[in-house]
């Protein structure tokens, strides 16, 4: 059903790796996003800041 902007997905571990990667129930939307360097940056901790930007910028 999808969660709110901002909040962290379940399904991620503790070093930010989908732990249903590859498997049926993965959500379309994570399957067919593509990460690249102006959206993900270089690092966890820039990722984290762009995607939010994003979301808030589009909410």
């Amino acid at each position: 059903m999808g969660k709110p902007a901002g909040v962290r997905c379940i399904q991620l571990n503790a070093d930010n790796l989908c732990m249903i990667f590859g498997q049926p129930e993965r959500p379309d939307v994570c399957a067919e996003f593509s990460a690249s360097i102006d959206v993900c940056g270089t690092t966890n901790e820039q990722a984290l800041w762009l995607i939010t930007d994003l979301e808030s910028s589009t909410c």
